[in-house]
């Protein structure tokens, strides 16, 4: 068998890994919407690399769009099989895939209104609403710890991950030449002390082994904890300088981790009597579907629903609705802090705010994980004092800063930690995706230091053939 690396190859956006049997079967790991990465977003996001109507199955690990955002346009041109997830994947992925195709559609409305100005050719969104519905119906909930034939050779299981609500590492049992081979990918592995969801499990012996690496040179710990951060820039640009602060987010995961430790500063009697703004309808329906997996939650936070029922919610606290209210924010002087997606601010309503209130030195606009570095959220990361948005030039005046501490990736003690059930010598090859190389090069020579001999960082669209 081979596996093909047709996304998350050396960079962290567009998880794409596709399994081929020596009898020709296809597996696909994944099916991810490249994000952030600048001109070649459109051209990669075109492509699959290999021919959707010939995949069998795809296997889910999670519902962040950048592991499950092209499944609309896989089911368009031509897949025909199941998607299997977890529960809270499959209520998730449907929630952020119809989000999308409608930011798509609305993206390219505005787009061909230039184009029409500029007498250029139209141009067609990725997907759209429809497609997302009809992606939805290939799903298959699978619960965590079961081994599913999905066919006579080939077997599949998820294990918890803790990177957000149902997320999972895939494990795999393929039968060939009389053998099975034992695959493991990991999905995005969370940290083991999230603030809200349990820690990564343990899994049995895999014979290969693909792993995330988005932080691989990094530790969280050093960081100053995430509710100091928040509290100090709200503080700064909304109780001194009368300034709004704008968060983005990803709408699952991240916004829900915001919100708790707000609630945790209002328990606390030190957040400030101003309004907080969720400037996203996914969001607030991505809250609601995680509060229906309450024994996804960790100990700390069951403890504390023994006392608030709610730990998503507290005074000040308001979801915004229709686009016209979301405008209305960019003419409200009063501060406020303004929690929106998308997590890199390169599209949805958090982009508009930062178009609107990036020129204005009382403002912040304070990232809250990682951001692709061709992204605009990526560029205010890195400095840049002017940026492009909406296809029209805006000075970064506004105070930008960044929650490190605050990631649903592990680092890498947290990853080391993670692939430490395994014996290292039984791992015939282990594959790092979802990263940037270099980090993955650092992140390669402390596997080594723990028995990990054979590391391969894949390119993107390279093949490697399986013992």
């Amino acid at each position: 068998m081979t596996i093909t690396f047709c996304g998350a190859a050396q960079t962290v956006t567009g998880s794409k890994h596709l399994i081929t049997m020596d009898n020709g079967k296809k597996l696909l790991l994944d099916c991810g919407l490249f994000q952030g990465m600048g001109d070649k977003t459109e051209e990669l996001n075109s492509s699959f690399g290999f021919e959707p109507a010939d995949i069998d199955y795809v296997l889910l690990s999670h519902a962040h769009i950048d592991h499950c955002g092209l499944l609309p346009r896989l089911v368009n041109k031509g897949y025909k099989g199941n998607i299997y997830a977890t529960p809270a994947t499959v209520e998730l992925a449907t929630l952020l895939m119809d989000d999308s195709a409608g930011i798509q559609e609305n993206d390219t409305r505005l787009a061909n209104k230039r184009r029409t100005i500029q007498k250029l050719p139209l141009v067609k969104p990725l997907y759209n609403s429809e497609d997302a519905a009809k992606a939805a119906e290939h799903f298959v909930p699978v619960d965590y710890n079961i081994w599913l034939d999905i066919a006579d050779d080939v077997a599949c299981s998820f294990t918890e991950a803790g990177h957000i609500i149902g997320s999972a590492a895939v494990h795999l049992r393929i039968k060939e030449g009389g053998k099975i081979t034992c695959l493991t990918f990991s999905g995005d592995v969370g940290t083991y002390k999230d603030m809200i969801l349990k820690e990564p499990a343990k899994f049995a012996q895999a014979d290969y082994l693909i792993l995330e690496s988005t932080y691989g040179d990094s530790l969280h710990q050093n960081f100053v904890p995430s509710t100091s951060i928040i509290l100090d820039w709200i503080k700064k640009i909304c109780v001194e300088q009368k300034g709004k602060l704008i968060m983005p987010a990803f709408s699952v995961g991240r916004t829900q981790e915001i919100l708790y430790a707000l609630n945790q500063l209002s328990l606390a009697g030190q957040l400030p009597n101003i309004e907080y703004l969720v400037d996203s309808p996914l969001s607030e329906e991505a809250t609601a579907v995680m509060k229906k997996y309450v024994d996804d939650f960790n100990p700390a936070v069951q403890k504390i629903l023994k006392v608030d029922n709610n730990p998503f919610d507290f005074a000040g606290l308001h979801f915004v609705h229709s686009v016209a209210e979301s405008k209305a924010l960019n003419y409200k002087r009063e501060p406020c802090v303004i929690i929106s997606s998308s997590g890199m601010a390169d599209a949805g309503r958090v982009k508009h705010h930062i178009n609107n209130h990036i020129e204005n030195s009382k403002n912040g606009v304070l990232l809250t994980g990682y951001c692709e570095p061709h992204s605009l959220g990526g560029r205010l990361k890195n400095g840049d004092t002017e940026v492009r948005i909406f296809g029209q030039w805006r000075q970064v005046n506004a105070k930008i800063g960044q929650i490190r501490s605050m990631s649903a990736h592990g680092d890498y003690e947290d990853l080391l930690q993670f692939v430490a059930c395994q014996n290292a010598g039984k791992v015939k090859q282990l594959f790092l995706v979802h990263g940037e190389l270099e980090v993955q090069q650092h992140f390669k020579e402390k596997l080594a230091n723990v028995g990990y001999a054979k590391v391969t960082i894949p390119a993107l669209y390279e093949t490697h053939k399986l013992e």
